[in-house]
């Protein structure tokens, strides 16, 4: 399969926008992302438009979106980095303790699943993480009975830390933390 990876591009809003769409309609989408199509839809579009630019590399730099773009143009997957520091406002599993960043929004679509999209995403998000001044960690959190995304990430090399959040909505669930280290 041939794909290139890539940052988003500030006006690729309707494209960010119809990507996420198709995340949130994934089979396995109550177990993967902390939103729902409903409510992605009916967000206006200076949401998107808002979201994509600061995901750019044009944006501030403080949020990355990857995504993997076939040659018509259609992208096959998507993986945004946040940068994390300890003076940030506490953000989905409590504050940062160090600089770091945080793994979110992972999806390739199922007719690219299998082609190597994945990892080739986490590479480019990974490489991009060590590259931001200080960063000391990469985390990510996986639904506790997303057995199919703790098979990839262990295989790419993230570690439990043995932390654990409650999912929202109260639901007896929980996310499991899994961080990845500099290489020594």
């Amino acid at each position: 399969m041939n794909y290139e990876i890539r940052s988003v591009l500030a006006d690729e809003w309707e494209k960010a926008r119809e990507l996420r769409l198709a995340a949130l309609r994934d089979p396995v989408a109550h177990l993967a992302f902390l939103d729902n199509h409903a409510d992605a839809v009916a967000r206006p579009d200076d949401f998107w438009r808002e979201r994509t630019a600061a995901a750019s590399a044009t944006g501030e730099g403080r949020v990355r979106q990857f995504v993997a773009e076939a040659p018509d143009g259609r992208w096959l997957g998507t993986v945004t980095v946040l940068v994390e520091r300890p003076a940030d406002e506490a953000g989905f599993g409590g504050a940062a303790t160090v600089d770091q960043t945080h793994l979110v929004g992972v999806f390739v679509r199922p007719e690219a699943r299998g082609g190597g999209v994945i990892d080739a995403l986490f590479r480019a998000a990974v490489e991009w993480s060590w590259a931001v001044d200080g960063i000391r960690r990469v985390r990510l959190y996986v639904h506790e009975e997303n057995a199919r995304a703790v098979a990839f990430y262990r295989r790419f090399g993230f570690l439990p830390t043995g932390e654990r959040v409650p999912m929202p909505g109260d639901t007896g669930a929980y996310e499991d933390e899994y961080e990845l280290l500099p290489a020594v």
